[in-house]
């Protein structure tokens, strides 16, 4: 079945934390990074996100009426864009549904000229699958803990 991407309003905040909590419940656990793990958000700093709705795109992830994630584009200067956030639901997950969502976001951003992100460095399905989707390792690394990286990818 395929997913369909729909905006998210602010209406949604309290929704999309709880959803968000679970989404990222697993790397939160394993990597305890508090500080920068959206599963550790507060509700209002969601709230929040919503302010800059110029420069932000934020969907639900959809199959069918369910909401199974969330992905969050931001829109930077020169026509790049960065996949800034995005998670499905652990039941939903290794079924296909990220790479259509990668898909569909960057289908409903044709002006884009290149498009950025940054995942764990030590999570190899998360970097196969953007490595899968044509998203190429740039030179940055930010260390983040012990035991914990990000490294940027680019796809232009």
């Amino acid at each position: 079945m395929n997913i369909e991407l729909q905006r998210v309003s602010v209406d949604e905040a309290p929704e999309l934390h709880r959803l968000q909590v679970q989404g990222f419940a697993a790397l939160l656990a394993k990597y305890q990074d508090f500080d920068t793990n959206p599963g550790a958000e507060t509700v209002e700093r969601v709230r929040e996100r919503f302010e800059y709705s110029d420069w932000v795109d934020q969907y639900w992830i959809q199959l069918g009426t369910e909401k199974i994630g969330y992905i969050r584009i931001q829109r930077k200067e020169n026509n790049v864009y960065r996949l800034s956030q995005m998670f499905i639901l652990p039941a939903f997950q290794g079924q296909g549904y990220a790479q259509q969502t990668i898909r569909q976001a960057e289908e409903k951003h044709p002006q884009a000229r290149t498009w950025e992100l940054d995942t764990i460095k030590q999570e190899p399905k998360l970097r196969h699958l953007y490595e899968k989707m044509g998203y190429r390792l740039a030179s940055s690394e930010h260390c983040i803990r012990d035991g914990m990286d990000l490294v940027d990818y680019v796809k232009p």
